[in-house]
Protein backbone atom coordinates (compact mmCIF):
# COMPACT_ATOMS: atom_id res chain seq x y z
CA UNK A 1 0.00 0.00 0.00
CA UNK A 2 2.68 2.31 0.90
CA UNK A 3 6.17 2.90 -0.93
CA UNK A 4 9.20 1.55 0.66
CA UNK A 5 10.61 5.43 1.53
CA UNK A 6 7.72 5.92 3.28
CA UNK A 7 7.62 3.06 5.60
CA UNK A 8 10.75 3.79 6.46
CA UNK A 9 9.54 7.58 7.12
CA UNK A 10 6.84 5.80 9.76
CA UNK A 11 9.22 3.33 11.16
CA UNK A 12 11.84 6.54 11.85
CA UNK A 13 8.62 8.67 13.39
CA UNK A 14 7.63 5.65 15.40
CA UNK A 15 11.21 4.60 17.15
CA UNK A 16 11.74 8.94 18.05
CA UNK A 17 8.25 8.65 19.66
CA UNK A 18 9.46 5.37 21.65
CA UNK A 19 13.06 7.43 21.99
CA UNK A 20 11.12 10.42 23.22
CA UNK A 21 8.28 8.67 25.42
CA UNK A 22 5.79 10.45 23.26
CA UNK A 23 2.48 9.52 21.95
CA UNK A 24 1.46 10.45 18.97
CA UNK A 25 -2.40 11.57 17.21
CA UNK A 26 -2.73 13.05 14.15
CA UNK A 27 -5.08 15.51 12.69
CA UNK A 28 -5.91 15.38 8.30
CA UNK A 29 -7.93 16.68 6.06
CA UNK A 30 -6.29 16.45 2.81
CA UNK A 31 -4.29 13.03 3.01
CA UNK A 32 -7.76 11.70 4.66
CA UNK A 33 -5.82 9.53 7.07
CA UNK A 34 -2.82 8.30 4.88
CA UNK A 35 -0.72 9.76 7.67
CA UNK A 36 -2.32 7.64 10.57
CA UNK A 37 -2.66 4.77 8.21
CA UNK A 38 1.30 4.47 7.26
CA UNK A 39 2.43 4.67 11.17
CA UNK A 40 -0.04 2.33 12.21
CA UNK A 41 0.90 0.12 8.84
CA UNK A 42 4.36 -0.79 11.16
CA UNK A 43 3.38 -3.54 13.47
CA UNK A 44 3.73 -2.48 17.50
CA UNK A 45 2.92 1.30 16.65
CA UNK A 46 -0.12 0.96 18.90
CA UNK A 47 2.41 2.05 21.90
CA UNK A 48 3.11 5.37 20.33
CA UNK A 49 0.38 6.19 18.31
CA UNK A 50 -2.89 7.35 20.08
CA UNK A 51 -5.32 8.13 17.39
CA UNK A 52 -5.87 10.27 13.72
CA UNK A 53 -8.36 12.72 13.52
CA UNK A 54 -9.66 12.90 9.20
CA UNK A 55 -11.80 16.69 9.23
CA UNK A 56 -12.12 16.71 6.00
CA UNK A 57 -15.33 19.66 6.15
CA UNK A 58 -15.39 22.87 8.52
CA UNK A 59 -17.73 21.01 10.35
CA UNK A 60 -15.19 18.25 11.32
CA UNK A 61 -12.59 20.67 11.84
CA UNK A 62 -14.51 22.88 14.64
CA UNK A 63 -16.61 20.08 16.06
CA UNK A 64 -13.44 17.43 16.74
CA UNK A 65 -10.81 19.87 16.67
CA UNK A 66 -12.26 22.91 18.37
CA UNK A 67 -10.70 25.31 15.29
CA UNK A 68 -13.29 28.37 15.17
CA UNK A 69 -15.50 28.85 12.56
CA UNK A 70 -14.46 32.16 12.08
CA UNK A 71 -10.43 31.21 11.28
CA UNK A 72 -11.82 28.79 8.90
CA UNK A 73 -13.83 31.87 7.42
CA UNK A 74 -11.22 34.35 7.67
CA UNK A 75 -8.45 32.25 6.53
CA UNK A 76 -9.84 29.54 4.60
CA UNK A 77 -9.07 25.37 5.72
CA UNK A 78 -5.79 25.47 3.60
CA UNK A 79 -4.37 28.58 5.71
CA UNK A 80 -1.21 27.70 8.22
CA UNK A 81 -3.46 29.26 11.08
CA UNK A 82 -5.89 26.60 10.49
CA UNK A 83 -3.21 23.86 10.30
CA UNK A 84 -1.87 25.50 13.86
CA UNK A 85 -5.59 24.95 14.91
CA UNK A 86 -5.89 21.42 13.84
CA UNK A 87 -2.17 20.21 15.75
CA UNK A 88 -3.07 21.69 18.83
CA UNK A 89 -6.47 20.83 18.77
CA UNK A 90 -5.63 16.96 18.14
CA UNK A 91 -3.10 17.35 21.07
CA UNK A 92 -5.72 18.76 23.34
CA UNK A 93 -8.82 16.13 22.46
CA UNK A 94 -6.00 13.05 22.31
CA UNK A 95 -3.72 11.31 25.26
CA UNK A 96 -1.00 12.25 22.57
CA UNK A 97 1.78 14.14 23.93
CA UNK A 98 2.55 15.49 19.98
CA UNK A 99 0.09 15.82 16.93
CA UNK A 100 0.40 16.56 13.38
CA UNK A 101 -1.71 17.59 11.50
CA UNK A 102 -2.26 18.88 7.58
CA UNK A 103 -4.94 20.31 4.87
CA UNK A 104 -4.03 20.97 1.61
CA UNK A 105 -5.15 21.19 -1.75
CA UNK A 106 -4.60 17.84 -3.55
CA UNK A 107 -6.51 18.21 -6.83
CA UNK A 108 -7.71 18.05 -9.45
CA UNK A 109 -9.92 21.00 -8.32
CA UNK A 110 -9.97 23.53 -5.89
CA UNK A 111 -7.19 25.05 -6.47
CA UNK A 112 -6.78 29.26 -6.33
CA UNK A 113 -4.32 32.31 -7.37
CA UNK A 114 -3.31 32.92 -3.81
CA UNK A 115 -3.54 28.54 -2.75
CA UNK A 116 -2.93 26.42 -6.25
CA UNK A 117 -3.18 23.20 -6.55
CA UNK A 118 -0.51 21.42 -4.43
CA UNK A 119 -0.50 23.75 -1.85
CA UNK A 120 -0.89 21.77 1.45
CA UNK A 121 0.15 23.53 5.31
CA UNK A 122 1.62 21.18 7.90
CA UNK A 123 1.77 22.28 11.64
CA UNK A 124 3.05 20.17 14.98
CA UNK A 125 2.10 20.05 18.16
CA UNK A 126 4.48 19.02 21.60
CA UNK A 127 3.48 19.58 25.02
CA UNK A 128 6.08 22.08 26.00
CA UNK A 129 6.73 23.35 22.77
CA UNK A 130 6.59 25.76 20.32
CA UNK A 131 4.05 24.67 17.32
CA UNK A 132 6.03 24.17 14.25
CA UNK A 133 4.75 25.40 10.89
CA UNK A 134 5.06 24.78 7.25
CA UNK A 135 3.47 25.38 3.74
CA UNK A 136 5.01 23.38 0.81
CA UNK A 137 4.00 23.74 -2.49
CA UNK A 138 4.08 20.37 -4.44
CA UNK A 139 2.54 21.73 -7.70
CA UNK A 140 0.28 20.08 -9.85
CA UNK A 141 1.35 16.20 -9.84
CA UNK A 142 -1.83 15.02 -9.68
CA UNK A 143 -3.92 13.66 -6.50
CA UNK A 144 -2.28 10.69 -5.64
CA UNK A 145 1.34 12.09 -5.95
CA UNK A 146 0.06 15.49 -3.89
CA UNK A 147 -0.93 13.22 -0.89
CA UNK A 148 1.87 10.83 -1.14
CA UNK A 149 3.88 13.86 -1.46
CA UNK A 150 2.31 15.53 1.73
CA UNK A 151 2.76 11.78 3.62
CA UNK A 152 6.40 11.80 3.14
CA UNK A 153 7.09 15.33 4.60
CA UNK A 154 4.29 15.15 7.33
CA UNK A 155 6.36 12.45 8.19
CA UNK A 156 9.58 14.29 8.37
CA UNK A 157 7.98 17.24 10.56
CA UNK A 158 7.02 14.39 12.89
CA UNK A 159 10.59 13.24 13.18
CA UNK A 160 11.97 16.50 13.43
CA UNK A 161 9.57 17.19 16.25
CA UNK A 162 12.02 15.59 18.73
CA UNK A 163 15.07 17.02 17.34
Amino acid sequence: MFSADILELAQAALQKARDNQAMISTAESCTGGLVSAALTAIGGSSDVFDCGFSTYSYKAKSSLLGVPQSILVEHGAVSEQVAELMAEGALAHSNATVSLALTGIAGPTGGMPDKPIGTVCFACARIGAKTRILTCQFGDLGRAEVRAQSVSAALKMLIEAFD
